[in-house]
């Protein structure tokens, strides 16, 4: 039976740890300098309706490591573009490729990809969820801290689609998660529901200084996303105070680390000087982009 990547509200503890794992080996392997060509001849299918810096060069370059190709495809190169539907170019791609990526707008989108076609699905992101960017922040914060049951995971601001995959991967792994976000900027409401499962785990809370309290890993992102650049002026006004800073970090265990999902906006969601203190883990975050999405294409290719 095939199986997709739409979000993870899809995947078990057991899926998580097991993508978590397979990337730790990957990586491990690169940098040893053995390689795995278990995708050899194979095409992923990468279309772009959202520019992208980390999506695209990540996909490519991982799909080129484990022995295949990838075809960059933006809405320009497709006749969806000239309103052909997604259920006829769902099927028409699942016989030319192995695996279709797409990074969208709509979750629906992704969805009604994965009913059509005929090979893995993979979300690359969506307005509601950014699930290969979650699971990279979480292989970052086992590299950190050694493993995710029992971490605190604080995010501060737009209750946008990393912060429902941090909260719907985070709790399903055991972490506790607390968001701190403005009245009216909320996560989803299917992901609030989601979370009462774990109302002693989960905390939403108005007061950034309550959620950063004793936290291990602090995240944030920028505060008006693509598509929403007509609101900048208002969510600036609305997110005042919502900053990763030194009397936030403060607060925070002793031993904290910083996660941004980049790209970032210096003195807006995080002070420049802070960003610099914990570039380290931001852009080992980054990196590991590479290494999951090649677990996660190993997982639904191979």
């Amino acid at each position: 039976m095939k199986k997709d990547l739409t979000k993870l509200m899809d995947l078990t503890k057991e899926d998580i740890v097991g993508i978590l794992n397979l990337a730790d080996q990957m990586k491990k392997d690169f940098k040893n300098g053995k390689e795995h060509k278990i995708l050899n001849g194979k095409t992923l299918a990468m279309i772009f309706q959202k520019s992208s810096t980390r999506t695209r060069v990540s996909f490519e370059t991982g799909m080129y490591q484990l022995g295949g190709q990838a075809l960059f495809l933006s809405t320009n190169d497709l006749q969806i573009g000239r309103g052909e539907p997604v259920e006829d170019t769902a099927r028409v791609l699942s016989r030319y490729v192995d695996g279709i990526m797409i990074r969208t707008f709509e979750q629906e989108e992704v969805e009604k990809w994965a009913k059509w076609a005929t090979v893995p699905v993979i979300n690359g992101l969506t307005d509601f969820s950014h699930p290969c960017q979650a699971l990279g922040d979480f292989m970052t914060v086992r590299e950190y801290k050694g493993a995710l049951e029992s971490v605190h995971l604080a995010y501060i601001g737009d209750g946008n689609n990393m912060c429902n995959s941090l909260i719907v991967g985070g709790l399903t792994c055991g972490m506790t998660v607390s968001v701190a976000a403005p009245e009216g900027y909320d996560p989803d409401p299917k992901v609030l529901d989601f979370a009462k499962k774990y109302d002693d785990k989960f905390i939403l809370v108005r007061c950034p200084k309550e959620a950063a309290a004793k936290a291990d890993v602090l995240v944030t992102d920028v505060w008006a996303s693509m598509g929403q650049e007509s609101e900048v002026a208002a969510r600036k006004k609305a997110f005042e105070g919502f900053q990763i800073n030194n009397e936030l970090l403060a607060l925070a265990n002793p031993k904290a680390i910083v996660q941004h999902c980049l790209p970032v906006k210096r003195g807006e969601e995080i002070t420049a000087e802070v960003f610099e203190a914990h570039a380290k883990p931001i852009f080992d975050e980054a990196e590991n982009r590479l290494h999951v999405q090649k677990a996660i294409m190993a997982l639904l290719m191979g």
